[in-house]
């Protein structure tokens, strides 16, 4: 049977990064619908990240996205990250809001738009230096839309040189995570289209390149698990972002449309050691209809909540079974522990650390959305492009 004191502990310790632009105003592909008190600036946004952890404990980083977290000084930023018991954590690149890169951006057939795209990965990187950050966290929207309009093998050997010239960059404690997309924007080829693409990429350029898996960027009834699964076997995974969808890349809340699958995915992290290692558990998310602040906590719960199923797996009995080829009795197990009621453990987990059991509550209670409605009237709200 799993200790149950260790599986506290792990609870406790366990850390979950949430995005800035998730506190932002976001929509659909046809409208981005306004909320009130809703940040207007990187610093507001840490603000209300500063809530977030305050009534989950779990949440104390905070991914920025450039150049939509644009601010003067980053190591000022850093500074009022700290003083809201926040740290930054990794920062996004961005290549894919600007005319130029219509055709691309670091597998773009101009040069001169690939130099574009290379000094903003440089700059992101220079910005890591000033804000304390690990990981330089890479999604490029690049591929084409018809047969014919650009050389597959060439676009992959400019990924390659570009990234190299990336990489070579890198401090000594830094990370390069390199995600995937199966489709979207382009119709016809995406240059990072799978795991195998970008674990190729990042075998490739060293140590310090690592693969970052996106949960909702894969085809219907993919074994997302068994990818995980693997890159963790590779020590290729640098980490998630998290999020869930009901078709396509919805980036709904994680855990919203496939609980079961959030709970396998999180069995083979902590079967792999992900759970003790350097991988990022990252939130993706936008939240288009709910309020933003209580739907961030929601998605950390989700998270831990399927985190705590998995960790009271009965290895052991597992094992067991597994040896003995008793294909019911193995399902069984995994099934005994997904159908655990792991709420009032969560809640004992949150006492024993000094918070309320209920975080969405204590959250309702405190007044904050009440104050930063009231307190945030005027100027531009944050969002896609802000």
């Amino acid at each position: 049977m799993p200790d149950l004191p260790a599986v506290k502990t792990a609870l406790a310790a366990q850390r979950i990064e949430t995005p800035s632009w998730a506190y932002g105003n976001s929509g659909t592909r046809f409208k981005v619908f306004a909320q009130a008190g809703v940040p207007r600036d990187p610093w507001e946004k840490l603000q209300d990240a500063g809530r977030v952890h305050a009534f989950t404990g779990v949440a104390p980083t905070v991914s920025l996205h450039i150049p939509w977290d644009k601010v003067d000084d980053y190591a000022a930023l850093a500074k009022y990250a700290d003083d809201h018991g926040l740290k930054l954590g990794a920062i996004n690149s961005n290549t894919f809001q600007d005319d130029d890169y219509k055709l691309g951006s670091i597998c773009h057939p101009d040069a001169a738009v690939r130099r574009k795209a290379v000094d903003h990965l440089l700059e992101c990187v220079d910005i890591m230096d000033a804000t304390g950050s690990r990981d330089l966290k890479l999604w490029f929207a690049d591929g084409t839309n018809y047969p014919g309009q650009d050389d597959i093998r060439e676009r992959q050997d400019r990924l390659a040189e570009g990234l190299a010239e990336v990489y070579a960059r890198l401090g000594e404690d830094q990370r390069m995570l390199l995600e995937y997309k199966f489709f979207e924007p382009a119709f016809y080829a995406t240059d990072v289209p799978d795991w195998g693409t970008a674990y190729a990429h990042c075998l490739k350029l060293g140590e310090k390149a690592q693969v970052v898996v996106d949960t909702g960027h894969h085809a219907p009834g993919t074994n997302i698990e068994f990818i995980v699964a693997t890159l963790l076997r590779e020590r290729k995974l640098g980490g998630f972002d998290f999020n869930s969808r009901f078709y396509a890349d919805d980036d709904l809340m994680v855990g919203a449309a496939d609980p079961f699958q959030l709970f396998r995915i999180m069995y083979e992290v902590i079967r792999g050691g992900g759970l003790t290692s350097d991988v990022a558990f990252m939130l993706d998310q936008c939240h288009n209809i709910e309020a933003k602040i209580p739907a961030i906590i929601r998605s950390v719960m989700n998270v831990q909540e399927a985190t705590a199923k998995a960790l009271l797996v009965d290895r052991d009995a597992l094992a067991v079974a597994q040896r003995d080829g008793d294909v019911l009795e193995a399902n069984a197990v995994i099934m005994d522990a997904y159908n655990t009621d792991v709420r009032p453990l969560l809640a004992e987990v949150r006492e024993e650390s000094g918070l309320a059991p209920d975080p969405i509550a204590a959250y309702r209670s405190s007044g904050w959305q009440q104050h930063i409605t009231a307190e945030r009237v005027g100027g531009t709200q944050a969002g896609w492009g802000a």
